[in-house]
């Protein structure tokens, strides 16, 4: 499985994986604004924009899997790993698979709980329902959740944006992918091994991954560090990208040894 990709700048190698139900356009801030800072690469996961679905049961194993096949392609042996939402369910599958691969780690507005039964039930009726009917469940019952109530009422630009991300998912990467989420183990034995540094990020007005949910991620690490996003729902990178990449870049420069670095620093090496 090859995933398309886009990237920007040089420097330390960061993956950020994307949301359900979007793709890599999500990104377009964090190219744009981190490219000073590292070399952002952002993949469509398996299904999702240019990235073919491919046969395979639904599994963010492969997900991970995948992401490490995007490595070795870009000739990258170690990377900061990053996902938001689902992205951060393909994170902590990477680093539990490919621990010896991840410089650091970026988990936002995800969580490292397995779902209770009553969201397992949830996932297969949309994943059914936008099989048989198409993107109208996902534009009446995900879009809401994804976006603050500050969004909502004054940047009226990026909600639309956003309706047409959700709208031009295809059917059976949506479903694929919500098969796969729903199956997923809980995380916090992987945080709780982790051996590099860990940002969480995390929407203040969040309510799919709250704060409460971050925070405990965080606790799960002991040099975790937390950022809340004020004004921001659950899509924190989408809706208040500059503070976004603040975090990341303070994160780049206080943990990995400096923004814009080349190959050089504590413990870089890719």
């Amino acid at each position: 499985m090859q995933l398309y990709k886009r990237s920007a700048g040089t420097g330390i190698p960061v993956v950020l994986l994307h949301a359900f139900p979007l793709s890599s356009a999500m990104w377009l801030a964090q190219r744009e604004g981190l490219a000073t800072a590292c070399r952002v690469i952002t993949p469509d996961l398996r299904g999702f924009g240019g990235s073919r679905l491919g046969d395979d049961e639904p599994s963010l194993d492969l997900m991970a899997d995948d992401v490490a096949r995007l490595l070795d392609e870009e000739g990258i042996d170690r990377a900061v790993v990053g996902g938001l939402s689902m992205g951060g369910y393909v994170t902590m599958a990477f680093c539990r698979r490919h621990p010896d691969r991840v410089l650091g780690v970026i988990l936002a507005d995800t969580k490292a709980g397995e779902d209770p039964p009553a969201a397992r039930d949830n996932r297969e009726r949309i994943a059914r329902a936008v099989l048989s009917e198409g993107s109208e469940v996902l534009v009446s019952e995900v879009l809401p959740a994804l976006i603050g109530p500050t969004t909502k009422e004054r940047r009226a630009m990026v909600f639309g944006r956003v309706k047409g991300l959700v709208q031009s998912a295809p059917p059976g990467a949506v479903a694929w992918a919500q098969r796969a989420m729903a199956a997923r183990a809980g995380s916090f034995e992987t945080l709780r091994a982790l051996k590099v540094p860990l940002l969480v990020v995390v929407g203040e007005e969040d309510e799919l991954s709250p704060p409460a949910d971050a925070e405990e991620m965080v606790r799960a690490v002991p040099e975790g560090r937390l950022e809340v996003i004020p004004k921001a729902g659950h899509l924190s990178a989408v809706e208040q990208p500059e503070a976004f990449n603040a975090a990341v870049t303070e994160f780049l420069r206080s943990e990995l040894g400096g923004v814009g670095a080349r190959g050089s620093g504590p413990g870089l090496a890719w």
